[in-house]
């Protein structure tokens, strides 16, 4: 089909990898690391930090708290021990009316 991108998912993602995808700096996710301890990237047989899919998700869900919705890092760990689902519920809303947006604004500037 044209126009369809499959989106390939990785096993395990770097630093670097995350620090681009979410745009932070590495010393905020080393950071992080230390202030959330439900944050535990495995590290490699050289010592480097391996991300999962679900590492990404729960900085996705940090990133959202702290810089979008101004919690402080007290507030954002209180938060998602009172209910990661309902965060990351309103994470995946929010992506998906960006998106939304995105694509509209595609067809109002095609027209």
């Amino acid at each position: 089909m044209e126009g369809l991108q499959e989106k390939i998912e990785k096993t395990y993602y770097t630093i670097s990898e995350v620090s681009d995808h979410l745009g932070l700096a590495p010393s905020v996710i080393r950071f992080w690391e230390t202030e959330f301890e439900m944050l535990q990237p495995r590290k490699n047989k050289k010592g480097n930090r391996i991300y999962t899919q679900e590492d990404l998700q729960l900085l996705k869900e940090i990133q959202y708290l702290v810089k979008e919705r101004r919690y402080t890092l007290e507030g954002a760990r209180e938060k998602l021990r009172g209910g990661r689902q309902k965060v990351g519920g309103n994470l995946q809303t929010r992506e998906t009316l960006l998106k939304l947006r995105d694509f509209l604004e595609r067809i109002k500037d095609s027209l």
